[in-house]
């Protein structure tokens, strides 16, 4: 269930000072941040959009890895070798994840209903998928984007072998989402953002693919996380705020019980 939200009008050119978004990490670390991984060099240390969902990003046996997902050291759209996808699926799919990742508040902050087209981009092994394909029902459509073919045929067999009639898989380039103008209702990405280059210009292209009134929902891990990328890469509330403002959406912080993650969304006016 969506819970209250603060929307902010973006006055982004000529300093017009957004204020930080309620239920985020203040924005003290933001200004330090700012031109992180955006456009010029520093975005040479930003990866593609397939970059999955973060569970490679906990400490522990997982705190060692930094590549495509847990990456940051490479160009725009390079990434680690994905070829052992079940070895990655044991990460992305451990049921300990839940307890953090709460996947069903995630997906009950989307407002999904009945016959909707959702996009989950940079979906990986499938976590989302089940929750998804019944939230949209058997009229709707789920999208599973991700950069990296081997964890697009991994979900293609997940969907065969659950049963997922209204989803489908597919590859899409790091520098662009693959969809139609106006063609799908919700984007969800998880644990994500904070790997594409030229983030505003990605947000120009979400826009375009959502249709009027539609969402994309940013789940990114917050600056003081005890799992995620390294500290360089995190992204506050106001910078994906601004990123996705610049595009023309309008922007809401929601309020959540993750204890690792924060939530943005952002839509697309009606008119």
């Amino acid at each position: 269930m969506r819970r209250m939200a603060t929307i902010l009008p973006f006055l982004l050119a000529c300093g017009g000072g957004a204020e930080t978004p309620s239920g985020s990490d203040d924005g003290t670390a933001g200004a330090e941040a700012t031109e992180r991984c955006s456009d010029g060099p520093e975005a040479q240390r930003c990866g593609g959009p397939g970059e999955h969902h973060g569970a490679e990003h906990q400490g522990g046996e997982h705190g060692h890895r930094h590549g495509r997902h847990d990456h940051g050291h490479h160009g725009q759209g390079a990434h680690h070798d994905f070829s052992d996808v079940e070895r990655f699926a044991e990460i992305f799919d451990d049921p300990e994840r839940d307890s953090w990742q709460k996947p069903d508040e995630v997906v009950g902050l989307l407002g999904l209903q009945p016959g909707q087209t959702v996009a989950d981009l940079g979906a990986g092994t499938g976590y989302f998928l089940s929750r998804l394909s019944a939230a949209v029902g058997p009229e709707g459509a789920v999208l599973a984007l991700d950069v990296e073919p081997n964890m697009v045929a991994h979900m293609e067999a997940r969907i065969e072998r659950e049963g997922l009639a209204n989803a489908t898989a597919r590859a899409v380039p790091t520098d662009a989402p693959g969809l139609e103008p106006n063609s799908v209702d919700v984007i969800l990405i998880v644990d994500t953002w904070h790997h594409i280059g030229e983030r505003e210009a990605y947000a120009a292209k979400l826009f375009t693919a959502l249709r009027p009134g539609g969402s994309v929902y940013v789940v990114d891990f917050t600056m003081d996380s005890p799992q995620g990328p390294p500290a360089e890469m995190r992204l506050t509330t106001l910078q994906v705020a601004e990123e996705l403002g610049a595009a023309g959406f309008e922007i809401h912080t929601l309020e959540e019980t993750l204890p690792h993650q924060y939530v943005v969304q952002a839509t697309r006016p009606t008119e």
